[in-house]
């Protein structure tokens, strides 16, 4: 479901959202209390799903400031629902991103939304709804590894030892506690591949594992991230295109240990 007083702003949200193939049916409403009275209507389909224990949709994508009853308020009720659809919330104004998430919300879009961002998100409810419903013993999926040759031998690097990569034309370097290794693999690869493990693209030139990151700062030519802690923590550049969206993830992050200054 999208909800968005704003016609232009709604007819925008449910193209993109209709256009991507993840996507079946979508809602739209006006305003929030619409969208409460779609969600606790008379629709055969809605009605069929909450029968089966579902929630009545899978996701409401919300904006924050709307007349009458807001996004926000709008949130308390939808959170507080027995089957509660994952919460988005798309709006244009940055400073709510940590009351969004403080509210349940499951991410925060800044408008206008683009189909990449769209897509992260739609992949992200997927996951949290498969999570809920997987058997309690499925097993984990291995932790991928990476081959790289070291002086006639192949050595196998565990995706966990990856502190941060580093993009050298069609190669890439990964940087471990131990060392750098190349390979040749296109950073733009590894970040597609590595995105739902919780690597970060901080820069053209850079893929950071986001939970290495333990602070995040202005400096004279803009942002940079400090990755690891002591002596053996770097510094690294981050560009302006991707400043908004790794601060929009580092509010989302659950670890408390990075600093913003």
């Amino acid at each position: 479901m999208a909800v968005d007083d704003e016609p232009k702003n709604l007819d925008e949200l449910c193209y993109l959202l209709r256009q991507n193939p993840r996507v079946r049916r979508v809602l739209e409403a006006s305003d929030a209390l619409e969208a409460l009275r779609i969600i606790r209507g008379q629709d055969p389909e809605l009605q069929q799903r909450i029968a089966a224990g579902l929630p009545a949709v899978d996701a409401v994508f919300a904006d924050i400031q709307m007349p009458g009853l807001s996004g926000v308020e709008m949130a308390t009720v939808i959170t507080g629902l027995r089957d509660a659809p994952a919460l988005v919330f798309v709006t244009g104004h940055g400073d709510h991103a940590l009351a969004a998430y403080n509210l349940g919300a499951l991410d925060y879009i800044s408008k206008p939304p683009n189909p990449e961002r769209l897509e992260r998100v739609l992949r992200l409810i997927e996951r949290t709804s498969m999570a809920t419903v997987a058997a309690p013993a499925e097993e984990p999926a291995d932790e991928e590894v990476i081959p790289v040759e070291l002086a006639g031998t192949t050595k196998l690097i565990p995706r966990a030892a990856v502190r941060y990569v580093e993009a050298q034309g069609d190669y890439a370097r990964l940087h471990t506690a131990e060392g750098s290794h190349l390979v040749r693999i296109p950073l733009a690869q590894l970040e597609e591949r590595w995105g739902d493990a919780g690597f970060v693209r901080i820069h053209r030139s850079y893929l950071v594992a986001m939970g290495l990151i333990t602070e995040l700062k202005m400096a004279t030519s803009g942002y940079t991230v400090r990755v690891g802690s002591g002596e053996d923590a770097v510094e690294l550049p981050v560009s302006r295109r991707h400043t908004r969206e790794l601060k929009d993830r580092l509010v989302r992050s659950p670890k408390n240990n990075w600093g913003h200054r």
